[in-house]
């Protein structure tokens, strides 16, 4: 295939960093790029169809404006809360930077992606659109029907409305109030339980460090170009793809989620067309481009303009960087490129970055000792099954990180705690929700992560989420293992086993289930997979599951963005409903719909026999 290199305004040279001319706002930032480099292209943006269309920084600012001008005409104002359920496409980049320019804070949700899980996205949006108070949800024509019934059940939503219709109006020549640091740049909801919703609270000061420290780590060059395929109401992709590339001024190529989940070689080729050099992504996405793509349809393939893999957002596999690097290395492919990396929400997005430059650092530790004592003791070259972590470096400047006990006292390098962190990029705290803002901060001022790791050389390496640890005759397991082991048996799918405990009372310790899915139906064959899984998992894990469930395909819950859903998997394990089967979606529909007449006729009823007012 050909390459399009895209023209790079100032190329060999850093790009320009916006701060340096006064900009401490995100809109400080869009309103530099479209007055100073207005025709250079900024989003290249493939539809399902691989059909090309680009957006220059002037076109970026006008759909903005437009937007904004829409919002206003419906009554946002200043401080409103306008809600995003749109796919990746034009409608997202103006309806995000339209709310900020109407002096309104973006909430960015996911789009239905599953028609028979209807009833669990309407019930766990409208908690998120309740917790934020959403003046207004903007989404698109496939879906509106939908979203219009999520209006009855959130009081403070007084606008639904496709993002086509409020473009039409007309373009506004600034924002509606001036726009301070500290204001709310969005409010990024994290996937947590349906009736416990946490929106993080990211001001515009924070954001902005963040994608300084970014290009701290990554050594952005003016002659970047960003390839993403994330959603980009996930903050990756919003902030660690997309805003990067603005704050930048670089080029950004896009393509759906979809489209890569179908032919994760589009993302390849993005590459190569483009001449593409940073791209974030979880780790499945390597492990998809290993397992999925056939030799045929990476011929020809060149990968060499790649500089900078991240790897983060979810545990990181040493087989998988080994994977990944012996597949492509024939196509360009360095394993230096590929850069550990690790972040959360609470920290805007990213938190610590391994060297850049030097191929994935991995530590070999003693099993027994760690799984004992959490000593990560090296374990000797030639010493089998030994446990192995992946480096993610050290904190980006202006953040730290620590390792502490139960009781947030700092422990010494290479004994696992708990990780937490300060620094420019924490969030204000959780919308609305004091108690989980309290929850997440120490007396001393440092944010918890519920993740598990340890120190060595100074570098963090992460070995687990708290909640998700199985403690198992006296040892700490972690899911992420067993369930890596078990997803090696052929007849497996990979990516769908979820692996966690349940109590065992007579014992007093917890028993490991292991849910894997098969599209195996016979069950001799099944038979064979589950005492394969048994082998391999006691073998090289040397714990033996007390469980082993195999599933249908989708039966295990993900959430939007593709984790593992350990507990809901777990609460549907003890209710022996993994397996059942939603309802057809026009019953779900209807139920919601009947929902909302009774919700009304019962607004109704309170409002006649409400006690009169002196």
């Amino acid at each position: 295939m050909a390459t399009e290199t895209i023209p790079s305004t100032r190329p060999g040279v850093p790009p320009g960093d916006v701060s340096r001319n006064g900009a401490e706002t995100l809109l400080e930032v869009l309103r530099a790029r479209a007055e100073t480099t207005p025709q250079q292209v900024h989003l290249l943006l493939y539809d399902d169809q691989e059909r090309l269309t680009t957006l220059n920084f002037a076109e970026l600012y006008a759909g903005a404006s437009a937007i904004a001008q829409g919002l206003s005409a419906r009554g946002i104002r200043r401080g409103d809360t306008v809600a995003l359920m749109l796919p990746t496409g034009r409608e997202f980049f103006f309806t995000f930077l339209g709310t900020l320019l109407e002096g309104a804070i973006p909430v960015p949700l996911y789009p239905p992606f599953r028609a028979d899980r209807t009833e669990e996205y309407a019930q766990r949006q409208t908690a998120i659109l309740r917790n934020a108070e959403a003046r207004a949800l903007v989404t698109f024509r496939e879906v509106e029907r939908l979203a219009r019934l999520l209006k009855p059940r959130v009081s403070t939503l007084a606008v639904v409305a496709t993002a086509e219709p409020l473009g039409a109006h007309g373009q506004r020549r600034g924002p509606s109030s001036v726009v301070q640091p500290d204001d709310v740049a969005l409010i990024q909801y994290t996937s947590g339980s349906t009736g416990d919703p946490r929106g993080v609270v990211v001001t515009h000061r924070a954001l902005l460090a963040n994608l300084r420290a970014i290009g701290h780590g990554t050594q952005v060059r003016g002659d970047d170009v960003v390839v993403c395929w994330l959603p980009l109401y996930h903050d990756m992709g919003l902030i660690g793809c997309w805003l990067f590339a603005l704050y930048y001024g670089l080029p950004m190529v896009t393509l759906s989620p979809l489209a890569f989940l179908r032919r994760p070689e589009r993302w390849l080729w993005a590459f190569h067309r483009h001449r593409g050099t940073l791209s974030p992504a979880p780790n499945f996405a390597y492990e998809l481009c290993v397992r999925k793509v056939s030799d045929a349809a990476i011929a020809g393939l060149d990968l060499s303009s790649w500089r900078v893999a991240l790897n983060g957002a979810e545990p990181i596999s040493p087989e998988t960087l080994e994977r990944f690097a012996a597949r492509y290395a024939p196509h360009g492919f360095r394993p230096e490129a590929m850069m550990p990396v690790y972040g959360l929400a609470e920290c805007t997005v990213a938190l610590t970055f391994a060297p850049l430059g030097r191929a994935p650092q991995l530590d070999r530790v003693e099993r027994d000792t760690f799984q004992k004592t959490k000593q990560a003791k090296p374990a000797a070259a030639s010493g089998a099954g030994a446990l192995r972590f992946v480096s993610v470096g050290r904190a980006l400047p202006g953040h730290e990180i620590r390792i502490v006990d139960d009781h947030d006292q700092p422990l010494p390098e290479r004994l696992e705690g708990h990780v937490q962190f300060r620094g420019a990029s924490a969030m204000q705290g959780y919308y609305r929700n004091p108690e989980a803002t309290e929850e997440a901060k120490t007396a001393d001022g440092w944010y918890r992560t519920g993740d598990l790791g340890y120190l060595a050389g100074g570098e963090l390496y992460i070995t687990g989420r708290v909640k998700d640890l199985i403690i198992k005759a006296g040892r700490n397991i972690y899911p992420q293992e067993v369930e890596e082991l078990a997803a090696s048996v052929e007849g497996v799918r990979r990516g769908c086993v979820a692996a966690f405990a349940v109590p065992e009372l007579r014992s007093g310790t917890e028993s490991l289930v292991l849910v894997a899915e098969t599209r195996e139906t016979d069950a001799a064959v099944q038979a064979r997979i589950s005492a394969e899984i048994m082998r391999r998992v006691n073998a090289s894990a040397r714990v033996s599951p007390d469980v082993v469930r195999l599933v249908p395909p989708q039966s295990i819950p993900k959430t939007p963005s593709g984790k593992l859903r350990r507990s809901a998997c777990r609460e549907l394990y003890l209710r022996d409903a993994l397996t059942l089967r939603p309802a057809p979606a026009w019953v779900q529909v209807t139920r919601l719909v009947a929902g909302n007449a009774l919700e009304t006729l019962r607004g109704l009823f309170t409002a006649n026999h409400r006690a009169p007012q002196d």
